[in-house]
């Protein structure tokens, strides 16, 4: 099979015939061998009677229904481990990705050797409170991610080789991310191209722009930390542990050397409780114990739980 195209959707169902119908024209077209996979985020409208309708008439079209809304991260995964396709689009149901850059997106996989292709929407007909946290949002992701080349990390026009998404893991809202996620699983090779972006037809954006743009920096913080700590916690909860213990310790040493010098001087010496250096180093040292114990329990954990040896392996003799 040439293309498995995964529409992850919630309460589309006005636009879903005119997608479906746009999307076998081109596969027929450029004669791909094809499937769709339309995975319903617990749509309470009649999404779902329609994605019954299209894989009773076509052989072609697949589908998969949750009881409830778990978010686009969940869908992707059930989708992609359903999908078939040597290469895996990504588009979104609303209509603003266009199915006429599934041809180009598959030759950029299957000739110009890339891993995942990212759209990148130049011209955007969104409202400014999804336009300006999208800018600053994919400004950081660059930053931190490394990936310079990627304007548009949460565009949800993407064409993957059938190995990446076998073995990524999204999960949570980590799919601004995936991207990010295939270069940590060895997937290196990452392009762009910019895509059409079209206004919306039908309705009105499911996603918030500002509690997308929080939730998004959350999340990239966590992506960050479980990358470069999460197999190691003790290297960064030890390491300041230690850190603000030995710190705290020297400055009980220096309160004590101060007083125990005005003893030895027959000199009136303050109480120790009295100096609020004193209480500062007794915190730190607290601190700094319970950020060590705190990195020994990650630890513990880390080397117990399951997947920790689950590397990726691309070729095995």
């Amino acid at each position: 099979m040439d293309i498995s195209v995964v529409v992850p959707l919630f309460n589309e169902a006005e636009s879903l015939p005119d997608l479906y119908s746009w999307i076998v024209r081109v596969m027929k077209e450029h004669n791909f061998t094809y499937e769709i996979i339309f995975v319903s985020d617990g749509s309470t409208d009649e999404s779902w009677n329609i994605i019954e309708n299209f894989s009773k008439e076509d052989a072609n079209v697949h589908g998969i229904k949750f009881r409830r809304n778990y978010g686009k991260s969940p869908a992707l995964f059930c989708g992609f481990r359903k999908a078939q396709g040597d290469v895996v689009i990504t588009m979104d149901a609303d209509l603003q990705d266009s199915p006429d850059e599934l041809p180009e997106l598959y030759r950029m996989i299957t000739e110009d050797g890339y891993d995942l292709v990212s759209g990148y929407k130049q011209k955007r007909y969104d409202p400014l409170s999804k336009t300006l946290p999208t800018k600053l949002f994919n400004a950081t992701a660059r930053k931190v991610s490394g990936i310079k080349n990627l304007h548009d990390f949460n565009c949800g026009l993407k064409a993957y080789r059938r190995d990446v998404v076998k073995n990524i893991e999204v999960y949570g809202e980590m799919h601004r991310y995936i991207p990010w996620l295939a270069k940590n699983a060895g997937f290196d090779k990452i392009a762009e191209k910019v895509v059409q972006h079209q206004a919306r037809k039908f309705g009105q954006t499911k996603f918030g722009g500002w509690n997308r743009f929080f939730n998004g920096y959350l999340d990239l913080l966590s992506l960050w930390f479980l990358n470069s700590f999460g197999l190691k916690p003790m290297h960064v909860f030890g390491f300041l542990g230690s850190l603000m213990f030995i710190f705290g310790f020297i400055a009980v040493l220096v309160v004590g050397g101060v007083k125990l010098v005005a003893i030895c001087q027959n000199v009136p010496a303050p109480l120790v409780t009295n100096s609020p250096y004193f209480y500062i180093a007794l915190t730190m040292m607290i601190l700094g114990t319970q950020l060590f114990v705190a990195g020994f329990l990650g630890e513990l954990i880390s080397r117990n739980a399951e997947g920790r040896n689950n590397y990726q392996i691309e070729k095995e003799m």
